[in-house]
């Protein structure tokens, strides 16, 4: 140590090369630079042949190219390099690749990874699975394909390779089944995956018919899972005549899910009707009729009540279907009253 060291009682700093070219500033802190980041042109990246993914929604992706066009691309995509042919295959993240060219962009920020081929399918399939950005039937294929690339491996083993639920999978699984129609309609987006559960099980002219009415109602799953059991068990004279079939749908859904005054009336009358028939029960499940309470059914008849008292004979006159529906009200009170007697 130099004497002019010990007289200041401080030691020489050393420095090394690497500490002349680090970012000192505060923002730096805590922060590690990618080396693998890189921002690479369009024209070196190709698609991965493989990607579970199929298909694309057009719209979206030119939702996603305006985004491009205002802010930029906000998330690197990430590709592995082929250098047998010295290209970039794509691992995640083609929409923005895809979106970034209908954009003419030129480059596009990716990080560049070595991913194993037996690990880039599950990669991709988590990815899809956990955002649920991937199509049902998309999705089912893609979990057939990487059943085989673990040598046939048990289907739980696969759910656990991509991280669901072993229920999860059989529910993808079942879209193969599907009409193939519906599966169009699903990876279109006119049918979702947990709409098109409701069409499993049905015959074929059922099945048709009901995917038909889902897509043209964009009927709530529930509603569709309802109709379909109903449906199911509905008996058709003429079975193999594909509109007898639509119009006996048609019926059932003004029974399970009325959407205009028509469906509406129809319904009352019906349930009405099977009230007086005694026959509420079976009618009681089909339309899933609330438990009986009594404080609601006062509640409601002071609604009707109070309805009752703007009403008059010259009204009804005008009005021939709400004087039928209130006889038939009338038949159906009077037979649960006698019932009671």
């Amino acid at each position: 140590m130099s004497d002019d060291t010990k007289r200041s009682g401080r030691s020489r700093r050393r420095f090394t090369v690497d500490a002349l070219f680090s970012d000192t500033r505060p923002q730096a802190t805590g922060v590690t630079d990618l080396a693998n980041a890189k921002e690479i042109e369009l024209t070196r990246i190709e698609p991965d042949p493989e990607q579970p993914r199929r298909t694309f929604d057009d719209e979206r992706l030119e939702e996603l190219r305006d985004s491009i066009l205002a802010e930029g691309v906000l998330q690197p995509i990430v590709v592995r390099y082929d250098e047998s042919r010295d290209i970039y295959v794509i691992v995640h993240g083609e929409r923005r690749w895809r979106a970034s060219r209908l954009a003419s962009q030129k480059t596009i920020p990716a990080l560049v990874r070595e991913v194993p081929a037996e690990r880039r399918l599950i990669q991709q399939l988590m990815e899809n699975v956990v955002r649920d950005d991937l199509n049902a039937i998309d999705r089912a294929a893609a979990l057939r394909t990487l059943r085989e690339q673990l040598g046939d491996a048990p289907w739980e083993q696969v759910a656990e390779a991509v991280g669901i639920r072993r229920s999860r999978l059989f529910q993808l699984l079942g879209t193969e089944k599907l009409p193939e129609q519906a599966k169009i309609d699903i990876q279109t987006g006119r049918l979702s995956e947990k709409q098109s559960r409701a069409l499993q099980g049905l015959p074929a002219s059922r099945q048709d018919a009901l995917r038909e009415l889902i897509v043209e109602r964009n009927m709530p799953a529930a509603t569709a899972t309802r109709l379909a059991k109903a449906f199911r068990d509905r008996p058709i004279v003429a079975e193999h005549d594909p509109a007898a079939v639509r119009q006996a749908l048609h019926d059932l859904y003004g029974l399970v899910a009325p959407d205009d005054p028509d469906d509406v009336r129809r319904q009352t009358d019906t349930v009405l009707d099977a009230v007086r028939k005694a026959e509420a029960t079976g009618m009681a499940t089909l339309i899933a009729a609330p438990k009986f309470n009594s404080d609601r059914l006062v509640k409601e008849i002071s609604a009707l009540a109070r309805s009752l008292t703007r009403l008059d004979r010259q009204t009804l006159a005008t009005s021939p279907e709400t004087s039928a529906t209130l006889r038939t009200l009338r038949d159906a009170l009077n037979t649960v009253l006698d019932e009671d007697d």
